[in-house]
């Protein structure tokens, strides 16, 4: 099975063509962050007119980087939500003109359900499996049980940690995005300089708090104003060990409750643009060989928004003889739980 998918929840264009035998035959994307870096963050309307101008040139640059035609393709997949109301639309609209045009089935793609399903692409791993989906709008442990079929075991019940970075990044006078620059503004830093809260410590369960801890950040800064070079790499070591310290707390918690029902499953996955940071990585493999689990993160590309993984979700739906209806809208919020596609 071959199939198109169309990313345009946020400020990445993207589009992919993915076989059934886990081959990533031709992809293209173009990244939107020369345009809001000046914002310090995405500006949805302009995200929106960016699609609008590269969403049919960046599926034609797909189709000219291999052999393919669209009469080869099997099925269109989208991004239908959770994200942008306005860049959702567009690529949504971009695949369902393209099934009614060529007779092919139409997927409308849970965004949260693609990064879950990214490391059977790229690693071709078994259900079930635990996944810790960290991203800029998203925190959560799921156990994976099958396309769009997935057990929350753990939520963040405010912010989400990219948000959390990002929010800190601007607060330390970084760049855009702010995630990658707190990473490396980190590595410069003393981790334990100062002490920062953890949210949440010694509850039970895997939830996620990072509100107070970006509180925290904030007042040390003031306190600490005006913040020299040594400072502020000394708060964001400070900030990013924390955050480590929260998620290997979090994450044994969540292998307990896994392992309870699963107990002959013994992989751990990430996935989300945070997933890409090597020291949260380094934590998380941690952790799992710690537990006696395989750790598998997609490769960095694959981690953030992308076609392949939107073409990926498409086959495994597809696979299961799912279609959906040119009725299906897009959706500016779209739950995990009690899924339907």
């Amino acid at each position: 099975m071959i199939v198109l998918g169309i990313e345009t929840s946020c400020d990445e264009t993207a589009a992919a063509i993915v076989n059934s035998e886990h081959k990533i035959l031709s992809e293209s994307i173009h990244s939107q962050l020369d345009t809001h870096r000046k914002y310090l963050g995405v500006v949805p309307e302009l995200a929106a007119r960016s699609h609008v101008d590269l969403c049919d040139k960046i599926i034609m640059d797909v189709f000219n980087k291999t052999d393919f035609t669209i009469k080869d393709i099997d099925a269109i997949a989208a991004t239908a939500g959770p994200g942008l109301i306005g860049g959702l639309l567009v690529g949504l609209t971009t695949a369902k003109a393209i099934s009614i045009s060529t007779k092919k089935p139409f997927l409308a793609i849970n965004h949260l359900d693609a990064h879950a399903l990214t490391p059977r692409l790229t690693n071709k791993i078994e259900f079930p499996y635990l996944l810790l989906l960290i991203s800029g709008g998203h925190t959560m442990f799921l156990s994976v049980e099958g396309p769009g079929k997935h057990i929350i075991i753990g939520n963040t019940i405010d912010d989400a940690l990219g948000e959390a970075y990002d929010k800190t990044a601007r607060l330390l006078g970084l760049g855009y995005p702010g995630g990658a620059e707190l990473e490396k503004l980190a590595k410069s830093g003393n981790e334990k300089r100062f002490k920062f809260p953890r949210p949440l410590k010694g509850k039970k369960g895997c939830n996620f708090s990072f509100s107070g801890l970006k509180t925290s950040v904030r007042q040390t800064a003031e306190r600490n104003a005006p913040l020299s070079a040594q400072v502020k790499a000394d708060i964001a070591a400070s900030f990013q060990y924390t955050v480590c310290e929260v998620i290997a707390e979090k994450m044994r918690n969540a292998i307990e409750i896994f392992s309870h029902k699963n107990p002959d499953s013994k992989i751990i996955a990430a996935a989300g643009g945070v997933a890409s940071n090597l020291y949260i990585k380094s934590t998380l493999e941690n952790i799992a060989q710690e537990g006696g689990f395989a750790f598998i993160v997609p490769p960095s590309k694959y981690c953030t928004d992308n076609g392949a993984m939107i073409a990926w979700a498409g086959i495994e739906h597809r696979l299961l003889g799912v279609k959906s209806d040119y009725a299906f809208d897009a959706r500016a919020r779209w739950s995990l739980e009690g899924l339907k596609i």
